[in-house]
């Protein structure tokens, strides 16, 4: 029997015109994400099953495998997806990640001769540099019943990943576009073997591109232009949608041209809804269309660099009313917004203060038993 949401909006609740309150009926349908609530990706914990378990209980609809940031340089959001990818080396010590140029073409061929071959085992994320995804894979197999239909995963955006790495002369990779045409597949291959993992639970992947850098895109010491943001981006969706059944997101925590994100071709978009709601809303032509032709919005409402300790969950969902009735009034019905729209913090936990992430943590959860009050 088909599962469904129903929206009941009523009038005259100022300042908004439209209020709204969530009445759950039947919930079965496993392709609505219906205010659901998971994770970005990078928390400050150290205790890998501890804090595995910490988010199944509190995000058991759409669990996230956690980055231990603080735990290990490894894991830090660059390094962690640079295994097997050409001309790299890491500085431990230092805690650096740079390219090397002394045997381009030589890596180069060793690279592409393995990812030609589809050679996805060459392009595993190991235990040392991602310990969180394979704990996570394990608790949830082991109990599948518990959990929701979605199980949530992120690797780094080709843009963020190219800016980061420096090469000898201390300019970014972006200038090597052999580099950087290598890397987008390598990273759509480590994604592809990212999916691959994390069907092992029987759920459906999700995953994001995180895409920091496009924060602020458009200024005037971005060295990167628009089409090939895009034909990057594309490169990774692509892929993996023709690859796998994933659900594909893009992150982005600041302002961007959220038209040219919508233009890559996601299935999601997960933006800071905090702090950036009237940026995002913007693009109303865009958003309209997107959503209309099947994407989900990931409302990144519960603040993380903004957190200040004093936010609670009505505050938290009276903003989020305020944009579900911006799409309501640009003609969007109800149950269409409700059924594609997730619930996400605003960014990463990792540079956060541990009991300020748990509040976080807490704050989303509630947030989304909140949207499905029947009261």
């Amino acid at each position: 029997m088909p599962g469904k949401i129903i929206y009941a909006k009523i009038l005259g609740d100022p300042p908004l015109q439209h209020n709204w309150r969530v009445q759950t009926i039947m919930t079965n349908h496993s392709s609505q994400f219906r205010l659901k609530a998971t994770g970005i990706g990078s928390v400050p914990w150290t205790d890998i099953n501890r804090t595995c378990s910490t988010i199944l209980k509190q995000l058991p609809h759409i669990p996230f495998w956690p980055q231990f940031v603080q735990r290990s340089y490894f894991e830090d959001m660059i390094v962690q997806f640079s295994e097997g990818l050409p001309s790299l080396q890491i500085h431990g010590n230092e805690k650096r990640l740079t390219a090397h140029l002394d045997n381009v073409e030589s890596e180069l061929v060793t690279f592409y001769d393995h990812y030609l071959k589809d050679d996805l085992d060459y392009f595993a994320i190991s235990r040392e540099y991602a310990c969180g995804l394979s704990e996570m894979v394990r608790l949830i197999s082991q109990e599948p019943d518990r959990y929701g239909p979605y199980i949530k995963g992120q690797t780094v955006g080709p843009v963020t990943f190219a800016a980061a790495i420096k090469d000898p002369d201390g300019f970014s990779i972006i200038h090597h576009p052999d580099l950087v045409e290598a890397t987008t597949k390598g990273l759509a291959m480590k994604a592809l073997w990212q999916v691959k993992e994390l069907s092992k639970t029987t759920k459906k992947p999700i995953i994001f591109i995180d895409e920091p850098y496009l924060s602020g895109f458009g200024s005037a010491f971005s060295p990167i232009e628009r089409d090939d943001v895009i034909r990057l981006l594309k490169e990774v969706i692509d892929y993996l949608r023709d690859k796998s059944d994933a659900c594909i997101g893009i992150h982005c925590c600041g302002n961007t041209d959220w038209s040219m994100i919508i233009e890559t071709g996601p299935d999601i978009l997960n933006f800071d809804a905090f702090s950036y709601m009237d940026y995002f809303l913007l693009y109303p032509e865009d958003i309209t269309r997107f959503i209309q032709n099947g994407g989900t919005i990931a409302w990144g409402i519960v603040p993380t660099s903004d957190f200040s300790g004093n936010e609670t969950i009505e505050g938290l969902f009276a903003k989020l009313k305020q944009g579900l009735a911006r799409l309501y009034e640009w003609g969007l019905e109800p149950v269409t917004i409700a059924n594609q729209s997730l619930l996400t913090p605003a960014c990463g936990l990792g540079t956060m203060d541990p009991v300020d992430s748990e509040k976080v943590l807490n704050l989303l959860s509630g947030l989304s038993r909140r949207c499905h009050d029947l009261d």
